[in-house]
């Protein structure tokens, strides 16, 4: 008799975190907004370019802003950004989204001055009428601006363009909480408490209120997500669930709710990355599917996973018990909640069907931690239903934990 974790697994399917975000780019606009310091960084003007080049052969518009230092010439950097980017961009991929000007495609008209010296003072109407004309017939906009004015043209302008995404890139990267933890997600209620009077000075985030601000402005005027994040982990923050800053949003960035067909998709990819990376145990696809139909994904930002969780329930429901399968989280968003808000919606769901108990099963030291903090007790393999066990792996139950949460009181 062949073992669980001897069937076959789901197949190994490529995560394709970098196409999934690109699909979700694909026919909408972003606002990038980078100070010049930071283009010219090692390396700066090339981690700038390859996520443009990416973007504009996606078909996705791009208005980049660029933020010159005071006392520097504008139409000589004008020309600077222009020649640096220009080879960044125009590839043989790219090439078709750009007019052809005497006969070969050329990128230079996307290259505009919007200096309040050049717009005037009603700069936010220049540059959406520039926006638009350069928008409509070529892919990319990349405007160059006094580095004063850079965030909060960046916050206007996205705001009343309604962009997809503004994406805000600093040296210090993302937030992070007074004890120092990275923030992976702020949602409205959380910039607005921040920005209170002495607050941002209390947490530490005194020197990046202009920015929390503009995060919030932007969301407000209808930016669907503001990202935070360092020009080198400008990629890593579009295309992965890892991430590198934080991700705003206007409303809670992270809701439980039970998983529908069109979930099924991605969240087959999260159970197979958790297989891969040794949290889950190998899966047959009729297991998987019993986490889909009887799951709960945790929903952040625009319909992406931060994690997943099932409750098998008909092996046991004679027993009345049910089993908690499949919970796994990205990385990115442990010790953000995810994981204990997914286990509380399924005990919610257990308590109602009148369930005596619910149980878990991990070879991992963490998640047994985990468990005990959602009010889990640790058991012996007998104190749960004798058919789980059977043609379990040996091996892998030699190591495994077994925690039980109780909704009845125990009999001796």
């Amino acid at each position: 008799m062949a073992t669980r974790a001897q069937t076959v697994a789901v197949p190994a399917v490529e995560f394709g975190e970098k196409e999934f975000y690109l699909d979700e780019f694909h026919a909408h606009t972003l606002c990038f907004a980078v100070s010049l310091r930071d283009c010219e960084r090692p390396a700066g003007f090339e981690a700038l370019g390859r996520v443009l080049r990416d973007l504009i052969a996606n078909e996705t518009r791009i208005i980049a802003l660029v933020g010159v230092p005071e006392r520097r010439d504008l139409p000589t950097e004008l020309r600077r950004v222009r020649r640096r980017l220009q080879r960044q961009v125009l590839t043989e991929e790219t090439a078709r989204r750009f007019p052809a000007v005497r006969g070969r495609r050329s990128a230079s008209e996307s290259f505009v001055d919007l200096s309040r010296r050049r717009v005037g003072t009603d700069d936010l109407a220049v540059s959406l009428n520039i926006s638009w004309l350069t928008l409509r017939r070529q892919p990319m906009l990349v405007g160059l601006v006094e580095e004063r004015r850079l965030i909060d043209l960046a916050q206007r302008l996205a705001g009343r363009l309604r962009v997809h995404k503004l994406v805000l890139i600093e040296p210090e990267g993302g937030i992070s909480s007074a004890a120092g933890v990275p923030l992976s997600f702020m949602d409205e209620s959380m910039l607005t408490a921040i920005l209170q009077p002495g607050q941002a000075e209390w947490t530490g985030l005194a020197g990046r209120r202009a920015t929390l601000d503009a995060a919030r402005e932007a969301l407000r005027g209808g930016v669907r997500a503001v990202n935070l994040c360092t020009l080198e982990g400008l990629a890593r923050e579009l295309y992965t669930y890892e991430g590198s800053g934080t991700l705003f949003t206007r409303e809670d960035y992270c809701r439980i709710e039970r998983l529908g067909i069109d979930d099924f998709e991605e969240v087959e990819r999260l159970i197979a990355r958790g297989q891969r990376e040794g949290y889950l145990k190998p899966r047959t696809a009729a297991e998987v599917a019993g986490i889909l139909t009887n799951g709960y994904g945790a929903e952040i930002g625009s319909h992406h996973f931060a994690g997943v969780c099932g409750l098998e329930l008909d092996a046991y429901r004679a027993e009345r018990v049910g089993e908690i399968v499949g919970l796994y989280t990205i990385t990115r968003f442990k010790g953000e909640g995810v994981g204990g808000g997914l286990v509380a919606r399924v005990l919610e769901e257990a308590r109602g069907l009148g369930l005596r108990y619910v149980f878990a099963c991990t070879v991992d030291e963490r998640a047994e931690v985990f468990f005990a903090r959602q009010g889990f007790v640790t058991v012996s393999a007998d104190d749960v239903p004798a058919v789980k066990w059977v043609g379990y792996d040996r091996q892998r139950r030699a190591r495994l934990k077994v925690l039980r949460y109780d909704f009845e009181p125990r009999s001796e």
